[in-house]
């Protein structure tokens, strides 16, 4: 069992057929083989549309135990308007997805850049209100968040009180690159350029790590990340990490090279599979 959590944005992306997934895997098979590999996973699907009861029951099926599955709250609660006149909506998501019981964990609620300083307080009554057994997680891209100033400092302190963690977003490798290709400059279009801050507000860290399309132009950005969850792990924390591509299609060859340079620093641990094992049963499919 690996002491942190490692994952991609997704589990379903087609073009892992014949890298992560053997060539001839069916897309109903994409969660049961991803999980033999990675145990989280970033719950992008949730951002833009509820799943239906029946998906959640085959997501309970066939995710195992130790797996976290990192669901976004959907966009109309972090994005339309006042939060707390979301949070009946807020609620019904997290009762939808209590199937998954603590596999759930935590649920990210990602802001626009237009959520600022002045929703600190709104923020503060929506946390407050949301169940004590969710774990939440906040990600903010406002600049005022980001200036090492009063605002920042009013949002980390009110995020600490309520042990929510802030999630830290990593891009510099993919601004590194030359807009050379549409792939590239659609990504630097879509990603955020926010500074990079390094938070551990809570015992488990959450970062997200948007790299080159060349694997190997990734290391210097990775290494202070590699040394950062050593430390993590060594204090007894459990980090979360996520690797992006501009098109992702080289997501999980970019996370397996990732915990390979972390097991350079930590030899005790475990390799990642290189392929998932043949499932056997494959459930509500």
């Amino acid at each position: 069992m690996l002491p942190y959590y490692i994952g991609c944005p997704s589990w379903s992306d087609p073009h892992w057929r014949g890298s992560l997934y053997p060539a001839s895997t069916r897309a109903s098979e994409f969660l049961p083989r991803y999980a033999q590999v990675f145990n989280a996973v970033e719950g992008n699907t949730t951002f833009y549309a509820e799943p239906s009861l029946e998906t959640v029951a085959r997501w309970a099926e066939l995710m195992p135990d130790h797996f976290r599955f990192c669901a976004k709250f959907p966009r109309e609660v972090s994005h339309d308007g006042d939060l707390r006149a979301c949070l009946s909506q807020a609620h019904s998501f997290m009762q939808l997805l209590s199937p998954l019981g603590t596999r759930v964990s935590p649920y990210w609620l990602q802001f626009p850049s237009s959520f600022g300083p002045r929703r600190l307080t709104e923020l503060a009554d929506f946390l407050d209100a949301l169940p004590s057994s969710g774990r939440v997680a906040v990600e903010v891209r406002h600049d005022d968040f980001f200036s090492k100033g009063m605002a920042e400092r009013e949002l980390n302190n009110l995020l600490m009180e309520r042990n929510v963690e802030r999630i830290g977003l990593d891009s510099r490798a993919l601004f590194s690159s030359a807009p050379v290709s549409e792939v590239i400059r659609d990504a630097q279009a879509k990603k955020p350029r926010v500074p990079v801050r390094v938070p551990a507000f809570t015992g488990s860290p959450q970062i997200r790590f948007i790299g080159r399309l060349e694997l190997e132009a990734n290391d210097t950005y990775l290494e202070p990340w590699v040394n950062k969850f050593a430390e993590w792990i060594k204090e007894g924390r459990t980090p979360y990490i996520f690797l992006h591509t501009p098109d992702n299609r080289h997501a999980p060859e970019l996370a397996m090279r990732f915990h390979a340079q972390l097991q350079e620093r930590l030899p005790e641990l475990p390799p990642l599979p290189v392929m998932a094992e043949p499932v056997e049963q494959l459930g509500l499919l």
